[in-house]
């Protein structure tokens, strides 16, 4: 039957199967650009769709969500107002994942809205949906897998309202709607709550930072006077795979890839030699190899707190950032590192603050392996409602 695997005990029956050109009617966009919008508190509203593809969540409250105003100039002479219930799509991206991702507008407040550039502008014509229900109905991967095979380009995918026409999607009753889109509504409320919880306490460590790392008149010393730097051994790419036992730091925030060896143990600070993003300060809790370009913190003195020296070194990232030399390929040199200056009070100081930070840094992972969980979760709903 034509039903989904997880669904609430109270419903039975099949769900109908409907073409998304016959449930929708489209309606034209503007094409104004981001130097032509503004965030003014009065106006009318503008959605584009960078926004939809980051910044805004399924479900659209404008009341709560900022979004922004044309200048007064480019306002155009010809609109289509969106209204409660509008699912608006993103008609491009660089991956296939989000090609044709959107938003419903769940509550316009009462306020003009209109739909700008590479969006697709729609709402319900024949009255089958309730407000909130189709934003998650066009999230799902029933509907992703069918538009992701249709999207076109090479750099730059997109699609446009004609491709709707050979997609489907599945409609029960609409109070088996509300049950779901309550369910994912609720999901995702708890989803930004997390988020906030964690910009909360990122807060509280940078705001720690500035206020016990900022000292009048304080001591220094050189890095190298605390610390060994070892530049890292480079590894041939085609020997790197996909999963494995260890990850390898390589020049950049993320794992270049894995390996089942390791050439550094766990509990080393370690900062990026090359790339775009070198001056990038991490520290690993477990083995992992150090490439080609990644220094490695080594043999630390006894008198200096080595999570103290993480903690300021991360504080200063962008200073160290600031060391680097060359445009198209930048690198930080050893020398340089070794010269930086770290702040230097008593290793009873140096204790207290390291456990601080550390709690707090604890706390920060622990909130957003939550997050992670509840994203899982609602991508598990998705797949299965």
């Amino acid at each position: 039957l034509n039903v989904p695997n997880l669904r609430f005990p109270e419903f039975s029956g099949e769900w109908d199967r409907i073409k998304v050109s016959d449930l929708l009617e489209f309606y034209p966009t503007n094409s104004l650009s981001w130097e032509q919008l503004d965030y003014s508190a009065e106006g009318i509203f503008n959605l584009h769709y960078g926004l939809i593809h980051k910044g805004l969540p399924t479900q659209v409250d404008v009341s709560e969500n900022n979004l922004q105003t044309i200048k007064d100039e480019y306002i155009p002479k010809k609109m289509s107002l969106c209204q409660n219930g509008d699912v608006v799509f993103a008609d491009a991206s660089e991956d296939t994942n989000d090609v044709a991702k959107c938003i419903e507008f769940a509550n316009c407040n009462g306020q003009k809205i209109i739909c700008g550039l590479h969006t697709i502008h729609s709402r319900d014509s024949i009255n089958r949906t309730i407000v909130g229900f189709k934003g998650y109905a066009f999230a799902a991967p029933a509907f992703r897998q069918q538009i992701r095979r249709l999207a076109q380009g090479t750099k730059i995918y997109s699609v446009s309202s004609n491709n709707f026409a050979e997609c489907y999607i599945g409609i029960p009753c609409k109070e088996e709607q509300s049950k779901i889109a309550n369910l994912l509504l609720t999901v995702d409320q708890r989803i930004a709550t997390q988020i906030k919880i964690i910009e909360k306490l990122e807060s509280l460590i940078k705001g720690l930072y500035e206020r016990l790392f900022n000292i009048d008149g304080a001591a220094y010393i050189q890095l190298e006077n605390i610390v060994k730097i070892q530049k890292g051994q480079q590894i041939n790419g085609e020997e790197l795979s996909e999963i494995g036992s260890y990850y390898v730091m390589n020049g950049g925030i993320v794992p270049s890839g894995y390996l089942e060896d390791f050439n550094t143990p766990a509990n080393t600070i370690s900062i990026s030699e090359g790339g775009n993003s070198c001056g990038y300060v991490q520290y690993n809790g477990v083995p992992f190899w150090s490439g080609g370009h990644c220094y490695t913190l080594i043999e630390p003195i006894n008198s200096f707190n080595y999570k103290y020296l993480f903690h300021y070194l991360k504080f200063k990232e962008q200073s160290i950032m600031a060391l680097r030399i060359g445009s198209c390929l930048p690198n930080i040199q050893k020398k340089d590192l070794e010269r930086f200056p770290i702040l230097n009070v008593s290793k009873e100081e140096q204790d207290k603050m390291a456990c601080i930070f550390d709690d707090i840094l604890d706390r920060i992972i622990c909130e957003r392996q939550i997050a992670l969980k509840y994203e899982e979760q609602k991508k598990y709903l998705l797949s299965n409602l």
